[in-house]
C-alpha cells in the first residue's frame, strides 16, 4: 500500500502567516495562523518588521508541525516538501550578515508617489512597460528602493557599498530559513519589482540605473518550482525539509484555481482584488490599464498572464463596518443587500487609496452619489458589494480588448466570495459562469500544488488530482434582468471623475 504523502504550505499574506498541512489530495489536515502587524509611520506609509515577518512564519509552522505529530505520531517524515505563497511586492533590504537595514515597505506604501511623477514627466512609462509589462506606479518595489537610496543615508551608503541585499518577501523568508546559504527568487515574484524583464527573464541593467540601483545584490531568479534549499524551520522538524516551491500570492492562487487553459480567469477578492487572465506566451506591450506578468513557471514553461489589480474590495466593507459603524459582523452583510430590490440609485466609488485597473488613478477620492432622505444603511451595504463587481467588470471588459478573446468562465476565491448576493450579482453581470472551487486557502494549495511538481508527488500539470465536485459552487447567470443599466450608470460617474 502506498504511504501517503504530505506537503508544507506557507501562505505568507499581509495580515498574517497560514502554515497548513495538505494531502496529496488536497484536503486540509491541519493549519494554523500568526498575526501579523503593520505600521504606518506617515501619512502614506505602510511597513512591517521584517523579523517579525519571519517570526510568525517560524511560529505558524512550529505550531502546525506540532499538532501533526499529535494527531499522526510517527508520520513527520511523510511531510516530503515545502511550498512558499507570499505577499507580492513588500520588499525587505538586507546588509551581508543578514540583519535588515530597514522595515518592509508594504505593497500598500505610497511613499514614492512623486518619484512615479517624475519618471513619467521623462517618458519613461514605454520603456518600463516594454520590459516589465507594468505601469510606474507606488504599488510596485522599485520606485520605493529609490525613495530609500534617495531618503535613507545608512541603505544608501549599503548600495553603493554593494552591501545591500534586495529581495521579496519570498526570498527575505527562503534567506533566513536557510542561514543565508540560499539567495533566490522565482519568476512571479520578479516580475513585481519593476526591475526585472519579463520576457529574457533577466533583471534589467538599464532600468536598475534609472531608479538609482545598479549597485544593489538581487537573488538568482528560476522557476517557481525548484529547489530552493533545505530548512528544519527552527527545530521545527527533526530533519531539513525540502523548499521545492515559491510563487506570489496571488499567481499560487491562480495555480490552485487551475487556470491552465487561454481565456481561463481568476479573480482573488481580499482587502483588494487581483483578477489573472491566462493568455499564454503574451510577449506585446498591453493598453487598456491593464498589466503583464508571468503567472507561473514550471521547469522549461513560463505561463504569462494579463492582470488587472483593483485597490479596494474588503476593504471597503471593513471601512463601513469600523469606521462607519455600519455593521457589527460580515453576517449581516447579505440579508441586507438582499433586502433591496434595487440599488435606487446609490453608488460607492472606493477610490479610498486611489483607483487600479483600468484606471490607474492613485490621486481619486471614495464618494457616494444619489443619496437621498430615504437612503439606509442596506443602500450603503448594497452600493459596497455592487462596487466590487463593477470594478471586475470593468477589467474583464478591458481585458477582452486586449486579448481579443472572450471569458470562458471566471473562478473566485476569497472570503468575500461566501456571499451569494455579490457572487450571482457578478456573475449577471458578467454573463459568465462564476465558479467557487470551494478551497478556503487557495493560494497555500497552489503553492502546495508547485512545491508538489518540484519534488515529483505529481509528474505534470495533467496528473494535479481535480478538485471535489462536493466543494465547488457555481453561479449561473440571469440574463433576465437591468443589471446593464446599474452598470451603465457606474460608468457614467467613473467618466465624471476624469473630467
Amino acid at each position: 500500500m502506498k504511504t501517503k504523502s504530505y506537503i508544507l504550505s506557507i501562505d505568507q499574506g499581509t495580515s498574517g502567516t497560514k502554515a497548513i498541512i495538505f494531502d496529496e489530495f488536497g484536503e486540509v489536515i491541519i493549519k494554523t495562523t500568526e498575526p501579523l502587524t503593520s505600521y504606518y509611520p506617515s501619512t502614506g506609509f505602510v511597513e512591517q518588521d521584517p523579523n517579525e515577518i519571519y517570526k510568525s512564519v517560524i511560529n505558524a509552522v512550529k505550531n502546525c508541525v506540532s499538532k501533526f505529530n499529535l494527531k499522526y505520531p510517527g508520520q513527520e517524515k511523510n511531510i516530503v516538501s515545502c511550498g512558499i505563497s507570499n505577499q507580492r511586492e513588500t520588499f525587505v533590504i538586507w546588509d551581508k550578515n543578514g540583519d535588515p537595514l530597514h522595515n518592509a515597505v508594504v505593497w500598500q506604501c505610497k511613499r514614492s508617489a512623486n518619484i512615479c511623477e517624475n519618471l513619467k514627466n521623462q517618458n519613461l512609462e514605454t520603456l518600463i512597460n516594454k520590459s516589465t509589462g507594468l505601469t510606474i506606479d507606488p504599488y510596485f518595489s522599485a520606485t520605493k528602493v529609490t525613495w530609500l537610496y534617495e531618503n535613507n543615508s545608512k541603505i544608501k551608503t549599503a548600495i553603493d557599498s554593494k552591501n545591500a541585499f534586495f529581495g521579496t518577501v519570498d526570498t527575505w523568508l527562503l534567506y533566513k530559513l536557510t542561514n543565508g546559504k540560499s539567495y533566490k527568487t522565482e519568476y512571479t515574484n520578479a516580475s513585481r519589482t519593476l526591475f526585472f524583464n519579463i520576457y529574457n527573464l533577466k533583471w534589467d541593467v538599464e532600468l536598475l540605473k534609472i531608479f538609482k540601483i545598479d549597485n544593489i545584490n538581487l537573488p538568482e531568479v528560476t522557476f517557481s518550482s525548484d529547489f530552493f534549499g533545505f530548512s528544519n524551520f527552527e527545530g521545527a522538524f527533526d530533519n531539513p525539509l525540502a523548499i521545492t516551491g515559491i510563487i506570489g500570492d496571488s499567481q499560487a492562487a491562480f495555480f490552485g484555481e487551475e487556470c491552465f487553459s487561454i481565456g481561463m480567469a481568476k479573480a482573488t477578492l481580499g482587502t483588494g482584488s487581483s483578477i489573472l487572465w491566462n493568455v499564454e506566451n503574451l510577449s506585446n506591450k498591453t493598453e487598456n490599464g491593464m498589466l503583464t506578468t508571468i503567472g507561473w513557471s514550471i521547469e522549461n514553461q513560463v505561463n504569462y498572464a494579463v492582470e488587472g489589480v483593483i485597490v479596494s474590495c474588503g476593504s471597503t466593507l471593513e471601512w463601513l463596518k469600523n469606521q462607519m459603524g455600519i455593521f457589527a459582523s460580515h453576517q449581516e452583510i447579505e440579508p441586507m443587500a438582499i433586502s433591496l430590490k434595487d440599488n435606487e440609485g446609490v453608488y460607492l466609488i472606493p477610490a479610498f487609496s486611489g483607483m487600479g485597473a483600468p484606471y490607474w488613478q492613485k490621486n481619486w477620492k471614495a464618494s457616494i452619489h444619489g443619496l437621498t432622505f430615504g437612503t439606509t444603511k442596506e443602500h450603503l451595504v448594497r452600493a459596497a458589494l455592487e462596487s466590487i463587481a463593477f470594478q471586475i467588470k470593468d477589467v474583464i471588459s478591458s481585458i477582452e480588448v486586449e486579448t481579443k478573446t472572450a471569458l470562458k468562465e471566471l473562478k473566485v476565491n476569497g472570503g468575500i466570495t461566501a456571499n451569494k448576493f455579490l457572487m450571482q450579482f457578478l456573475a449577471d453581470l458578467l454573463s459568465t459562469q462564476i465558479t467557487s472551487m470551494g478551497i478556503t486557502d487557495v493560494s497555500a494549495w497552489g503553492a502546495a500544488l508547485i512545491s508538489g511538481l518540484g519534488v515529483n508527488i505529481w509528474n505534470s500539470i495533467d496528473s494535479i488530482p481535480n478538485t471535489s465536485p462536493n466543494r465547488i459552487k457555481r453561479y449561473t447567470p440571469n440574463l433576465n434582468n437591468n443589471i446593464q443599466d446599474y452598470y451603465d450608470e457606474w460608468l457614467s460617474i467613473i467618466d465624471s471623475k476624469t473630467k
